[in-house]
């Protein structure tokens, strides 16, 4: 069974919100909460500070909904809103070393409840030899990243978890499209070596 105005565009949604159908909302909700989550998680790299920036967001969007002007995309405006919340957070929680007693060995595949890196492999029968090696690398590029200077670490996890254009990405960080694709490529140039690719 469909829901009411699952078929609306993101426009029509908030159109229709400001209109006082609020009850349209979680629709945006859902199609969206999963790649807050995400954002959130890279960023932080914790899951339930990633849960709370990405609830603390839609709070913030439901607020501001009204005053959003259309400029850009609803997703690119949700976008700069998780980031920037997931920024404040990291600031916070490294002011506070409030991540320093957390294991860099987090499982990745194995525990369903942290979000997966895990790689679309076409045979699904891997060896308990190639899933280890897989895992160990994942977890490796996973650690690199987090190691990686703020700025070139959001760019790089918008374009390669989220696959955002290098337009989007610039919207939603503010900076113009030749400062993005400089920061991306410095920051797989850094990934590459410290994972000595």
């Amino acid at each position: 069974m469909s829901k009411k105005g699952e078929n609306l565009s993101d426009t029509e949604i908030v159109e229709r919100f400001n209109a006082g159908e609020r009850e349209l909302f979680d629709i945006l909700v859902e199609r969206y909460s999963g790649k807050a989550y995400q954002i959130a998680y890279g960023v932080l790299g914790g899951k339930e500070d990633a849960e709370e920036v990405a609830q603390d967001g839609f709070v913030r969007i439901y607020k501001a909904l009204p005053s959003f002007r259309g400029d850009s995309e609803f997703s690119t405006w949700m976008y700069r809103i998780i980031v920037n919340l997931a920024r404040n957070k990291y600031r916070w929680n490294k002011s506070r070393g409030a991540q320093k007693n957390i294991s860099m060995q987090a499982p990745t595949s194995a525990d369903s409840s942290s979000p997966s890196l895990e790689m679309k492999l076409p045979d699904e029968a891997i060896s308990p030899d190639a899933e280890a090696e897989l895992n160990e690398l994942q977890n490796d590029v996973y650690r690199q990243m987090q190691e990686l200077p703020e700025l070139y670490r959001e760019a790089l996890l918008l374009r390669n978890f989220e696959q955002l254009s290098y337009e989007e990405i610039a919207r939603i960080l503010g900076c113009k499209l030749g400062t993005i694709k400089s920061r991306i490529a410095r920051a797989r140039e850094e990934l590459r070596k410290r994972l000595q690719v």
